[in-house]
C-alpha cells in the first residue's frame, strides 16, 4: 500500500503586501497538485490587484510592484473565490493541502473572504475538512531538537530539495510539497501509520501547546 507521502499531495502558497494577517492582503497565489512523486504537477496561479499600495519592502521580497499588480493583476472578489472554490475542491478530493507557515497564508485568505466575499474559509470547508501539512510543524515535531532556524530555504537544504525561485508563490508551494515527500521518507516509520487526517489533529495539537506556553491563544489552522 502506497504511503501518503508518496500519494496524492496539493500545496498553496501566498504572497502579500506585508505580514499583518488582519490588514495585509494577498498579491500572488499558487496551488499545485501533483498525484505522484516523480509527475508533473498542475499549477494554477492568481495575481491580484489589491486595491491597496503594496509597501517597497513587500516588493523587495517577492518582486510584485504596485505597478505591475495594478497592471495585470484581477480584483480580489473573483479571485478569492476560485480560490476557495481550488482548496474545497482538494478537501473533496481528500488530498491533503500542504502550506508553509500555514495559520498565516490560510488566516489572511480567510479575511479576505470576509473582506471581499462577506463569508470564511470555514464556510467552504462545512461540509468536508481540509487535511493540512505544515512542513514547518512536520519538521519541529519529529525532529524537535535539532538546532537551526526552520524557513523554507533551510527546510530544503535540510531535506535536499532544490528551490528556485525563492518567493514566487509557485516555487514556493512545489518546493513545500517536496519537503513534505522527503519528511515522510525520512520518518517513515513513524509516519506511514498516520493518516493525513490525525497529523493534522497532531500538528494543531502540537501549535496550540507551544502557543500558550508563549502566552498566544487560537486553533491552528485559525481561519477553519
Amino acid at each position: 500500500m502506497t504511503s501518503w507521502f508518496e500519494g496524492p499531495l496539493a500545496a498553496f502558497d501566498t504572497e502579500t503586501t506585508g505580514v499583518d494577517t488582519e490588514t495585509d492582503r494577498i498579491v500572488s497565489a499558487a496551488l499545485v497538485v501533483q498525484d505522484a512523486p516523480g509527475l508533473r504537477p498542475r499549477v494554477t496561479r492568481w495575481l491580484v490587484n489589491p486595491g491597496v499600495p503594496v509597501p517597497e519592502a513587500a516588493t523587495a521580497v517577492h518582486g510584485l510592484t504596485e505597478e505591475h499588480v495594478q497592471r495585470h493583476g484581477r480584483w480580489p472578489a473573483p479571485v478569492m473565490y476560485e480560490i476557495a472554490e481550488a482548496l474545497a475542491e482538494q478537501a473533496r478530493a481528500g488530498r491533503p493541502l500542504v502550506v508553509m507557515n500555514a495559520p498565516f497564508d490560510l488566516t489572511l485568505l480567510d479575511r479576505e473572504l470576509r473582506r471581499h466575499r462577506a463569508s470564511s474559509l470555514g464556510r467552504w470547508l462545512e461540509r468536508t475538512s481540509l487535511h493540512v501539512l505544515d512542513p514547518r510543524v512536520l519538521d519541529k515535531h519529529l525532529d524537535r531538537y535539532r538546532k537551526g532556524r526552520r524557513t523554507l530555504t533551510d527546510l530544503c537544504a535540510h531535506y535536499g530539495v532544490d528551490l528556485e525561485g525563492a518567493h514566487d508563490a509557485a516555487a514556493d508551494a512545489q518546493a513545500a510539497l517536496e519537503v513534505v515527500r522527503a519528511v515522510g521518507r525520512r520518518f517513515q516509520a513513524r509516519l506511514e501509520r498516520l493518516s493525513p487526517a490525525e497529523l493534522h489533529t497532531l500538528q494543531a495539537s502540537d501549535r496550540r501547546r507551544r502557543g500558550r506556553r508563549a502566552g498566544r491563544t487560537g486553533s491552528w489552522p485559525s481561519s477553519c
